[in-house]
C-alpha cells in the first residue's frame, strides 16, 4: 500500500533543474491518483518505484506536511510546470520530442503550437488506439514508434492511472536515453482544447476548483467526493503510521 508518508517527493520547482541526464521517469501525485493508488497496486507501485515524484497538487504539499512525512515540498509543482521547464531546455539546445497519447485532432494542434513556441524542437506524435486495455500488438507498436524515434523527450498522456501504469509496465522495453514524463491532461491544455484555470486560481491552490465549476458533469466526483475521501485517506494513514 502506498503510504504518503514515506514517499520521496521532489521539494520545488527549483529542484527540477538538478535532476539528472538520462533516462528518467516522472510521474506526478495528487488526491485524485493518492485515492485511486489505495485500491489499485499496480498504480502505487508505478508511483512508489519511479525515479521523480512531483507534488501536483496543494493538498499534497499540505498533507505531507500535517502527517510530518520524509518528504517536505514547498510548493505545488504542476504537470504543466514540469511540462515547461523540460519543453524550454530542450527548445535551448534544439532536439525530438515525442508525444504519445491522445487524439490525432489533439496531437496535430500540439504539432502547430510548438513550431510556433518552440522552434527547435522536432515533434513527433502517437495516437494510441482508444480502448480500456491495449493489446499485444497494440503496446508493440507503441514501443517501436517511441524507439524508433529515440526522442530527448518523451511524453506520455493517456490520464491517471493508465499512462503510469503503462510507461511503468513497459519501461524495460523502451530503449530511449531520455526524460520521460506522464502528464495527461497537459496535453489538453497546450493544444488548447481544454481551458487553463487563471493565474490567480493556480496560485491559490483553486485550480481543482476551476475546473469544477468549468466542467461539473465530468469532475464533480473527482473533487467533490474524491477531496472528501482524500481527508478520510490522509487521516487513516496517520493513525496507522503513528
Amino acid at each position: 500500500m502506498l503510504v504518503l508518508k514515506k514517499l520521496s517527493i521532489l521539494h520545488c520547482k527549483a529542484d527540477l533543474s538538478s535532476l539528472p541526464q538520462g533516462k528518467l521517469l516522472i510521474n506526478t501525485i495528487n488526491a485524485h491518483s493518492y485515492n485511486t493508488s489505495l485500491k489499485d497496486q499496480l498504480f502505487a507501485e508505478a508511483l512508489q518505484k519511479g525515479d521523480v515524484l512531483i507534488p501536483d497538487g496543494i493538498s499534497i504539499v499540505k498533507a505531507c506536511k500535517w502527517l510530518n512525512a520524509k518528504s517536505q515540498p514547498t510548493e505545488r509543482i504542476a504537470g504543466w510546470d514540469l511540462f515547461e521547464f523540460e519543453m524550454n531546455r530542450l527548445n535551448q539546445k534544439g532536439g525530438k520530442c515525442f508525444f504519445m497519447g491522445s487524439s490525432e485532432k489533439v496531437l496535430t494542434l500540439i504539432k502547430e503550437k510548438a513550431k510556433q513556441i518552440y522552434p527547435n524542437i522536432t515533434v513527433e506524435t502517437y495516437s494510441p488506439p482508444y480502448k480500456p486495455e491495449f493489446s499485444e500488438e497494440d503496446n508493440k507498436k507503441i514501443i517501436d514508434a517511441i524507439n524508433q524515434s529515440n526522442p530527448d523527450l518523451l511524453w506520455i498522456g493517456m490520464t491517471a492511472p493508465k499512462q503510469e501504469k503503462w510507461t511503468y509496465s513497459h519501461w524495460n522495453e523502451l530503449n530511449i536515453h531520455c526524460h520521460v514524463g506522464t502528464i495527461g491532461a497537459v496535453f489538453d491544455f497546450f493544444a488548447g482544447t481544454v481551458e487553463r484555470a487563471p493565474i490567480w486560481w493556480q496560485e491559490h491552490g483553486l485550480e481543482w476548483l476551476y475546473r469544477l465549476i468549468k466542467e461539473p458533469k465530468r469532475m464533480w466526483r473527482r473533487y467533490i467526493i474524491g477531496n472528501t475521501l482524500f481527508l478520510w485517506n490522509i487521516l487513516k494513514e496517520n493513525i496507522r503510521n503513528k
